[in-house]
């Protein structure tokens, strides 16, 4: 009894030991309820309320063309020309002179029958054409529906079709994928403006499904050169449909208010300001990541609104590095496979220094390290190894930044730790959903406490945790997990047409993200699970693992398989139940001998089975993320047993990844 009441009150100590340490970034917004864990919000919205829009700014027009009043001459949208090869310095446009574009590009859209509350498709790589087409639509009113196939082969069509876009602005090479949907997209489809140039045989094509096709030039001078008259606009308005991975079915499409943006950019001002920084109009911006997420959309919006720079890569990764030396930005934001990148590239260069480099570097990350963990902000950890050796590390990344944000996927703990002493910069991890309008949570970059989560939530959400029982997770334990739920005026305003879908995740204006957290003691949330199986790789690509089972699992050779994909790797890979007739019979065909079990240890055994799922994924025209690239093959069958499977031979994901964590990490280990 004694013992049992010692634990007792050790238990509630601990409690009380963990709230009032996370008192110092959350508040208790509401009580708990049902399964439900309390309610918190960040501490900044005590006393004010959760932050809102900004008074006297409707839409994300007003905020673009009040930039251009207060800062016409700064320099806005910049590339890199490339001439003979050669990639010269950036070439700059300013606010004013992208504002003249913007408005005759709104002239020539409203001339071609483009009306306010209509649809409009962007479809290409980050550009300065991209930017300037979406603040035409903004001007306009009109709904900006960002293209891409990295959903799937068909996405562009069914995006084109379910959101019945009446014009797309396309870049060049991306005109040819958009034609080929005309069989189906010319119901809806009228106008085609290429960010260049357009071919003869491209009109041909586009004549004969009567579309009509314009290069950039020839499009912006069908406005007449009159002035048009911008329709007004309102907070409640759909700026922008983002459509996003479903688990198995079609694309869902996001809608996503002017309002809802207005407020996560009042957010993310809020959460740089309490760090003892702000955005403003010195900032420089590098624009690589992709405009249709709303990741990159949110942040460029938040530049343009400071009167910032947005410089745009080359569009390939082997000549990002570059791209940021010549640009020099301040603030840079990446999924942590680009930081994992980065991690390497200066890892390895540290390795194959000489020994005296090697010593001075490990000596002054021992002690700047050391005196973070003690609480010192970084600026002051270690002053001399950042002007010795550390100043060094910062100048490959341009030299001037001072503010890293990662997102997307969890980033590494080692990889966050070395890139908060390396680079004397703020490193920021934070988390999001589309339907959240990007960042919900970020970490506070001098709290080293906080490294590994994804920090605090932001001031305009309340946030709570809802238990899973079936998964074992409690909201209400003395350590609360549980599904993280939002609720706020940030959140989005529905799926496009799937009334049904919005109803599954909005209940009494919480939305629940289908992740599962945890609460620190320190007031931040760790992400330690997906309560639906579907999950993000460290590209922020997302795996509809259930739909791939489905492909793989048909074929002969398989009597079972478990799809996993760790968010901290690249690939995917699988544990088998092979069919043993099967298996047996191409043995014997190909020299192969030795017991079930002993056929499942071989190697080449190994490499058949990769042969055919990557036979299977090129048949069903899968991503590349969505290939096996290594086996594990279990000659027992998944079983009750175990406790890997239930009653009805559903998988148990979260007691497979226990059982098979030794043979996971194997295989990713030899696989790199």
């Amino acid at each position: 009894k004694t013992c049992n009441s010692f634990q007792h009150v050790s238990q509630r100590l601990y409690i009380y030991a963990v709230v009032s340490e996370a008192m110092k970034f959350l508040v208790e917004s509401g009580g708990a309820e049902g399964n439900a864990g309390p309610s918190y919000r960040n501490v900044l919205a005590k006393d004010t309320g959760l932050l809102q829009s900004p008074p006297g700014v409707d839409c994300l027009w007003d905020l673009f063309r009040a930039s251009v009043e207060k800062y016409p001459s700064n320099p806005m949208l910049g590339h890199r020309p490339v001439v003979d090869g050669k990639a010269g310095d950036y070439a700059w446009m300013t606010y004013r002179e992208v504002c003249d574009v913007v408005i005759k590009l709104a002239a020539s859209m409203s001339n071609s029958g483009v009306k306010q509350g209509e649809r409009a498709g962007i479809y290409g790589a980050n550009c300065p054409e991209w930017i300037i087409s979406m603040e035409a639509c903004n001007a306009l009113g009109v709904c900006c529906v960002p293209l891409y196939d990295t959903l799937g082969a068909n996405a562009v069509e069914f995006i084109t079709c379910h959101a019945e876009l009446l014009i797309a602005f396309v870049e060049e090479k991306k005109i040819g994928e958009l034609l080929k949907t005309c069989h189906a997209t010319s119901k809806y489809l009228k106008t085609i403006v290429s960010f260049g140039g357009v071919t003869n045989d491209q009109k041909e094509e586009a004549k004969n499904h009567g579309l009509s096709i314009f290069s950039w030039e020839e499009f912006l001078i069908t406005g007449g050169g009159e002035p048009v008259d911008l329709p007004e606009k309102k907070k409640s308005d759909i700026c922008t449909i983002m459509y996003t991975s479903g688990t198995t079915g079609d694309p869902k499409g996001v809608m996503i208010s002017n309002e809802s943006l207005l407020i996560n950019l009042a957010g993310a001002d809020s959460v740089v300001q309490s760090i003892g920084e702000a955005f403003d109009q010195d900032d420089v911006y590098l624009s690589y990541l992709p405009l249709a997420h709303v990741f990159d959309r949110m942040f460029e919006e938040v530049f343009i609104s400071h009167g910032s720079r947005i410089g745009f890569w080359r569009g390939d990764v082997k000549l990002l590095v570059d791209d940021i030396a010549a640009l020099r930005p301040t603030v840079f934001c990446a999924v942590p496979r680009v930081l994992d990148r980065i991690y390497s590239g200066l890892t390895t260069k540290i390795s194959a220094g000489g020994i005296l480099k090697k010593t001075l570097f490990n000596l002054g990350y021992k002690m700047k390290l050391d005196s973070m963990k003690k609480g010192i902000k970084h600026e002051k950890a270690s002053p001399f190894f950042d002007k010795l050796v550390f100043s060094k590390v910062k100048e490959r990344l341009g030299g001037k930044i001072r503010i890293i944000v990662s997102g997307g996927a969890p980033l590494a703990v080692a990889v966050e730790e070395f890139l908060r002493v390396v680079t004397c910069a703020h490193v920021v991890q934070g988390y999001g959903l589309t339907e959240t309008c990007a960042g919900s949570f970020a970490a506070i970059p001098n709290e080293f406490s906080m490294a590994g989560t994804v920090g605090p939530p932001v001031p305009h959400i309340d946030v709570r945790l809802e238990s899973v029982s079936e998964m074992g997770y409690d909201a209400l334990a003395s350590i609360p997990r549980g599904e993280v739920c939002v609720k706020g005026s940030v959140l989005f305003s529905g799926y496009y047409k799937r009334e049904d879908l919005t109803q599954e995740v909005l209940t009494d204006g919480w939305f629940h993200t289908g992740d599962v957290g945890e609460w620190q003691p320190n007031g931040a949330l760790k992400i330690i699970d997906r309560k639906k199986n579907i999950f993000k790789l460290s590209q922020g690509e997302y795996v509809a693992v259930e739909n791939l089972e489905n492909i793989y699992g048909v074929l002969p050779e398989i009597d079972s398989i478990w799809v996993y994909g760790n968010s901290f790797e690249s690939f995917l890979i699988a544990v088998i139940n092979p069919n043993q007739q099967a298996l047996e019979n191409w043995a014997g065909q190909n020299g192969v001998t030795g017991s079930l079990a002993e056929l499942c240890e071989n190697a080449k055994t190994k490499e058949h089975f990769i042969a055919e799922l990557a036979k299977a994924a090129k048949e069903k025209k899968l991503k590349g993320f969505e290939f096996v690239r290594a086996v594990h093959l279990d000659a027992v069958p998944f079983d009750m047993e175990r406790d890997l499977i239930t009653p009805t031979y559903k998988k148990k994901r979260p007691q497979m990844l226990k059982y098979y964590q030794g043979a996971i990490d194997a295989l990713y280990k030899s696989s790199k």
